[in-house]
């Protein structure tokens, strides 16, 4: 196999079962395509596999303490080369997870612009006018200078607004990159398989799951990183999961109100990742409502046809 084989579909769909199970059936290894499992101690609201679960080799777990800065163009450079390290002992890379950019940014020709690497002066600028001023006028300070852009990005996505700033500073807009994602050629050979579930069942799946993490720790899981200094990055807009139980222990909520809005955040979230793959029409889709049915004769029937 000299092709990596990317499995990927919404949160709660199968994708790290079916991915394991591809792994041990190709000889593989897999590489972790998610922007929250790459923190230690973020286990349980992450929906990382337990280390007693990893019956293969996983990459991508546990690379930074919380809160340390992490970008797709950083997982970009750490894929290629576990790639690189697979292939060369002579087993099949496995790619897998549901944020999509980290995987199009894996598989992609894509040439990240210095804005999109750690630790630069036009991000930490504009990171302290957020702090100081907030996310609306955050958002107003990049209307006035580039309102295409502006109007493509949320009045609370701090995160991008500040990315549409560090890409003005390279010459490019936001607008501009966004448009330039669509049409950016493959560079390493892959086979997409997609689990397809329908929304309702996907939902009931997503409520068991948040309830599975409130039985099996999260509230501890919380505590303990905060205890550890680490409120700042579990109280951040992308961690579901966290930043509800932090509101909760703090008294601003109900543990139960807390526990809802993950569920509703998590729904939430499962279609923004449904919407980014139906776009990609590199994915063979796998009919993944009935657990109990084997996808892996299914993926490796896809695979087999297009190696």
């Amino acid at each position: 196999m000299d092709k990596v084989i990317v499995v990927v579909g919404p949160t709660a769909s199968g994708k790290s079962s079916l991915a394991i199970k591809l792994a041990q059936r190709l000889n593989g290894e897999i590489v972790s395509a998610d922007s929250m499992q790459v923190y230690r101690g973020m286990d349980i609201g992450s929906a990382k596999a337990p280390e007693n679960e990893r019956i293969v080799e996983h990459w991508g777990l546990d690379l930074l303490e919380p809160g340390e800065p992490f970008s797709a163009a950083l997982f970009q450079e750490y894929a290629r080369s576990a790639f690189k390290d697979i292939f060369n002992r002579g087993k099949t890379p496995i790619l897998c997870g549901g944020t999509g950019f980290y995987v199009r940014a894996a598989i992609d020709d894509y040439d990240f612009p210095k804005g999109d690497q750690i630790g630069n002066d036009v991000r930490d600028k504009w990171m302290d006018f957020a702090d100081k001023y907030g996310a609306e006028a955050l958002w107003n300070a990049l209307a006035k200078i580039d309102p295409n852009s502006a109007q493509l990005i949320a009045v609370n996505d701090i995160k991008r607004i500040v990315r549409a700033f560090e890409l003005l500073e390279d010459g490019k807009t936001y607008a501009q990159q966004k448009e330039a994602l669509s049409s950016i050629p493959e560079l390493i050979p892959s086979i997409w398989i997609g689990l397809e579930v329908d929304p309702q069942l996907l939902k009931t799946r997503i409520n068991t799951r948040v309830d599975k993490m409130i039985e099996f720790g999260l509230v501890a899981e919380v505590e303990s990183l905060l205890d550890s200094g680490f409120r700042e990055a579990i109280t951040a807009s992308q961690a579901i999961g966290y930043k509800e139980i932090v509101a909760a222990l703090d008294g601003k909520c109900s543990m139960d109100d807390a526990i809802e809005q993950i569920k509703t955040s998590t729904r939430r979230y499962a279609k923004r990742q449904r919407t980014w793959f139906r776009k990609e029409k590199r994915i063979h889709w796998i009919d993944a409502n009935n657990p109990d049915s084997d996808f892996v004769e299914a993926a490796l029937k896809v695979i087999a046809e297009n190696q």
